[in-house]
């Protein structure tokens, strides 16, 4: 189970805003296309399997996915604590839960401005009964706009990681994403390479979108590469009947990735949390 040693702010989260969760941990992108929010869902399933509690935010006001790719369509309780009234998680293979995608009609655009929908994602943070987690793990938009400035005000947030594909394109607004996160002061826990290569029938690999270009990245920036993923048809059929593969097909490759993916993630927040705890009785000591 994770660690509970105390990143930078944490207490801020513990005492006011979201007391039960140990970890906030934002999955990003420079741009849109990349495969994130599969990323995301398939990072927090695997996290449920590992024996963690985990929440999963879907943060694109614009463009929820979350709904589909779990296949929910129900709307989430209202409960009161206190005299505030709360809204309750729905719950789906273990997981706890939000998205706009919940409140509206499946096929209504969200036609708002700027502030409308940073004032809704600061509700789903802090209007949400969401108990006793491990992880609260945030489905970002695309971009270094709105929504990610409203989330790193609102809460401090544990860490970020990273999505990209391994072409140039994607590095660059991969690099401009971690530069984002590096200059609110939240720490970039890693970065995930998607769509890796594809398997031919024969067994060889091919790089469609070029090679090692998100271990490269990491290198540049000197942060953690947390792992690829390959690109495989199974992954977006598993997705698209809201089944994420690390359930449908636990055995397979590309399962097996996200779970050592996962993992990895997990180790690093404990890693940071270890090196803040020390860094913290060292300045009690002198």
């Amino acid at each position: 189970m994770a660690d509970t040693q105390n990143f930078p702010n944490q207490a801020a989260i513990n005492e006011q805003i979201l007391p039960g969760v140990k970890y906030t941990i934002a999955v990003a992108s420079g741009k849109g296309g990349v495969g994130k929010s599969t990323v995301a869902v398939n990072l927090a399933v695997a996290l449920v399997k590992e024996g963690f509690k985990v929440g999963l935010i879907d943060a694109d006001i614009y463009g929820p996915s979350i709904p589909m790719m779990l296949a929910v369509n129900e709307k989430p309780k209202v409960t009161k604590i206190g005299n505030k009234s709360m809204l309750i998680p729905v719950l789906k293979y273990g997981l706890k839960l939000m998205s706009i995608g919940f409140l509206v009609e499946e096929n209504d655009a969200i036609v708002w401005r700027g502030p409308m929908a940073s004032s809704a994602l600061r509700q789903f943070i802090t209007d949400v009964d969401w108990g006793e987690l491990d992880y609260l793990i945030y489905d970002m938009p695309p971009g270094t706009g709105d929504i990610q400035l409203t989330l790193v005000q609102t809460i401090p947030l544990s860490g970020s990681v990273i999505v990209t594909t391994p072409q140039d394109i994607s590095l660059s607004d991969a690099r401009k994403g971690a530069n984002m996160f590096t200059k609110v002061n939240v720490p970039v826990l890693g970065i995930i390479e998607n769509m890796s290569y594809y398997t031919n029938p024969d067994g060889s690999k091919e790089y469609i979108f070029g090679q090692g270009g998100g271990e490269r990245l990491s290198r540049e920036l000197g942060i953690n590469f947390l792992g690829e993923i390959s690109l495989n048809t199974n992954i977006r059929l598993a997705g698209d009947e809201g089944t994420p593969i690390v359930l449908k097909s636990p055995d397979s490759v590309q399962a097996k990735q996200f779970t050592n993916v996962a993992l990895k993630l997990d180790s690093h927040v404990k890693e940071l949390g270890d090196e803040v705890s020390k860094k913290t009785k060292i300045e009690i000591s002198l």
